[in-house]
C-alpha cells in the first residue's frame, strides 16, 4: 500500500488532484466488503429479509462465529477479567503520540458518538437472542453523518432544541460568549422544556451524571454523550455557534424567509461543512499517505459503493479509541488531575471556546494501543470485549483477511518490533502475555487484536484499524444525501439547498480552525489543530 500511495503521489502533477483523489478513495473503500451487507447482528446462521432491512440492528462484515467463548478444553477465549492486564499504561509511563494533539480524539468521539450507538439495557426479544445478555447487538443510530450530536436524532429532539425564531438553535450568553443552554435547573432536575424528547437530552446514569460535582454546567444538546468531556462539548459549541451565525446571515440576505427555511438551510450548510472537515482535516490526519484527500462529492456519484449507509458492528468495535486520551493534561500551565475534564463544562465556560480549543491543541494525545490506557479508562475496555462476544464476532485474523491483509502467523508478528529498545521490550512482553492468554494466534479476538498492533508509520492508528476506518469513513460520508449528484450538478437545486453564499461558506471551510476564525476575528495566530506543530513525515 505504501508503494502504491507513493506512486499516486508521484503521478499527481500529471493526473491532477481530483483524479488521484478518486483513485485513492476507490482503492481504500474497495479493500473490504461492499454494502449492502449480507449479514446483520440480528442473524444467527442464515439470511432473512428482516436481517437485510431492519436497521435497528448493526450490519456486519462477516457472518457470526459460533465457537466457544471461554478458555478450557476445546475452547479459545479467556475470561474477560483475565484480559484487564492488557490495557493499563505502567504508572507514569504512558507513551505520547508523535503526531496527534488531544483535539484529534475529541473530534473522533464527537463524530462517532453521532452514529455509533449501541442500544444498551434493552430487553432482548425473540428466539435469536441468548437469554440473560444485554442487547449489545442493536443500535439507535440514524446511520448517517448528520450532526445528530448538535441537532438531535429525532424530530422531537430537534424541536426542543430550536427557538422557532429566525432559524436559531437555543443558546445562552455567558459574558460575551454563546453556549448551549443548561440542561439542569433548580434542585438538580432537568428543565421541563428538555424532558419530552425521547429521553435523549437527559444523560443516563452509566455516565455518572448523578455523581458529577459539575452537574449544573452540563448543556442541553442533541447528543447524550456530548457532555461526557469538556473537549467534546467545546466542539459541539463551535458548531452551535456556526449554525446560529449562518442562520443570522441567511435572515439578512433573505428577509422574507420563515424560521423553518432559515433553520433547514443553515443545517444543510453546517452538515456539509462538517463532512468536509471529516475528510480534509480528520481523515488526512489519520492517513499515512503522502498526499491529501479532498472532500469531492463527485467521487461517489457513479461509484459501485455508493449505497445507503448502515453502520456495522465492526465499525463500532474498532472506534473505541480510549487509549488516545492522556492520563494528564496541562491546562494554561496547570497540570490537571486525571479525568478532570470529564462531565465538567465549567472549564469551557470559564476559559471560553477559543482558549479551550487552544489548550486541547497544545496537549499531546497518547499513543493508541494496548498497555497505554489512562487509569480512568481501563475498566471500560471489558465492555468492548463483551460486546464482541455478544455479537459472536470472528477472530482478528479473519478480519485481516477480509480487508486484504495477510493473516498474522504469531503474536510477535501482531505486536511488531518496537521503535527503540524500551518499546521493543514492551512489545515482546505483550506478545508473551497474548500467547499466555489465547494460546493460538487464530484465537485472538478482533477487539484485542486491533489495538495490539503498532501504529502505522506516519499515522496515529494501527494497520487494521486504519484499513477499516478508511473503508467505512469514505463510504459512509461521501454518499450523504446532501452531496448527491442532482444537488451539485444542477445550479438551481444547489442554490435552493445552500444558497450561493452558503456554497461559498462551505468551500472556505476545511478545518475546525476555519470555522472558529469566522466566529472570532481576534483569534490571531493561535494554533488549533489535530496534527502537532512541527510534525513531519518520516
Amino acid at each position: 500500500m505504501a508503494l502504491l500511495d507513493l506512486a499516486l503521489a508521484v503521478a499527481r502533477p500529471i493526473l491532477g488532484d481530483k483524479l488521484i483523489n478518486c483513485i485513492a478513495i476507490n482503492r481504500l473503500v474497495k479493500a473490504g466488503p461492499a454494502r449492502p451487507a449480507a449479514w446483520s447482528t440480528l442473524e444467527d446462521d442464515y439470511i432473512s429479509w428482516s436481517g437485510l432491512t431492519d436497521k435497528t440492528w448493526f450490519a456486519r462484515l462477516l457472518p457470526p462465529d459460533r465457537g466457544p467463548q471461554v478458555v478450557g478444553i476445546g475452547t479459545r477465549h479467556p475470561p474477560t477479567d483475565d484480559l484487564a492486564v492488557l490495557f493499563p499504561a505502567p504508572a507514569g509511563q504512558q507513551v505520547l503520540c508523535p503526531k496527534s494533539t488531544t483535539l484529534f480524539p475529541a473530534f473522533a468521539q464527537y463524530l462517532t458518538d453521532g452514529f455509533l450507538r449501541t442500544r444498551l439495557f434493552n430487553t432482548p426479544q425473540g428466539p435469536r437472542t441468548r437469554p440473560g445478555a444485554e442487547d449489545r447487538r442493536r443500535t439507535t443510530s440514524n446511520h448517517e453523518i448528520d450532526l445528530s450530536a448538535l441537532y438531535g436524532r429525532t424530530e422531537e429532539q430537534t424541536r426542543v432544541l430550536r427557538t422557532r425564531v429566525g432559524g436559531l438553535l437555543k443558546s445562552q450568553m455567558i459574558g460575551a460568549e454563546e453556549f448551549p443552554p443548561f440542561l439542569y435547573g433548580m434542585y438538580g432536575l432537568p428543565k421541563a422544556e428538555f424532558c419530552d424528547a425521547d429521553g435523549a437530552l437527559v444523560l443516563d446514569e452509566p455516565l455518572g451524571v448523578q455523581k458529577s460535582a459539575n452537574k449544573e454546567s452540563l448543556f442541553a444538546v442533541g447528543g447524550d454523550r456530548v457532555n461526557a468531556s469538556v473537549e467534546v462539548a467545546s466542539i459541539n459549541t463551535l458548531f452551535l455557534r456556526e449554525h446560529n451565525r449562518l442562520a443570522r446571515m441567511l435572515a439578512v440576505e433573505n428577509p422574507i424567509w420563515d424560521d423553518e427555511r432559515l433553520f433547514q438551510t443553515a443545517r444543510n450548510i453546517v452538515i456539509v461543512m462538517f463532512i468536509r472537515i471529516v475528510v480534509e482535516e480528520y481523515i488526512n490526519h489519520i492517513s499515512s499517505a503522502p498526499f491529501r484527500f479532498l472532500a469531492d462529492p463527485a467521487v461517489a456519484w457513479d461509484a459501485s459503493w455508493n449505497k445507503s449507509s448502515w453502520m456495522s458492528i465492526e465499525f463500532t468495535m474498532l472506534y473505541r479509541w480510549h487509549s488516545l486520551v492522556p492520563e494528564y493534561l496541562t491546562w494554561k500551565g496547570e497540570k490537571l488531575v486525571p479525568g478532570a475534564t470529564l462531565l465538567n463544562n465549567a472549564l469551557l465556560i470559564r476559559d471560553g471556546l477559543a482558549e479551550t480549543l487552544t489548550q486541547m491543541s497544545a496537549n499531546h494525545a497518547a499513543r493508541m494501543g494496548l498497555g497505554n490506557f489512562a487509569s480512568f479508562f481501563v475498566d471500560s475496555e471489558a465492555k468492548g470485549i463483551e460486546q464482541g462476544r455478544a455479537n459472536d464476532l470472528r477472530g482478528y485474523n479473519d478480519y485481516r483477511e477480509v480487508m486484504g491483509l495477510p493473516r498474522a502467523r504469531s503474536f510477535a508478528e501482531v505486536v511488531g518490533r518496537g521503535e527503540d529498545r524500551q518499546d521493543s521490550a514492551r512489545r515482546a512482553a505483550l506478545a508473551a502475555e497474548l500467547e499466555r492468554l489465547y494460546g493460538y494466534i487464530d484465537n485472538l479476538e478482533l477487539y484485542v487484536g486491533l489495538f495490539a498492533e503498532p501504529c502505522q508509520k506516519n499515522s496515529p492508528i494501527p494497520e487494521l484499524v486504519l484499513a477499516m476506518v478508511a473503508m467505512d469513513a469514505f463510504s459512509q460520508a461521501l454518499p450523504n444525501p446532501l452531496l448527491c449528484k442532482r444537488i451539485w450538478t444542477d445550479p438551481d437545486t444547489l442554490r435552493r439547498t445552500f444558497t450561493d453564499k452558503g456554497v461559498e461558506e462551505i468551500e472556505q471551510t476545511s478545518s475546525l480552525r476555519d470555522i472558529l476564525a469566522k466566529q472570532d476575528p481576534g483569534l490571531g495566530s493561535r494554533f488549533i489543530g489535530m496534527t502537532r506543530p512541527g510534525w513531519k513525515r518520516s
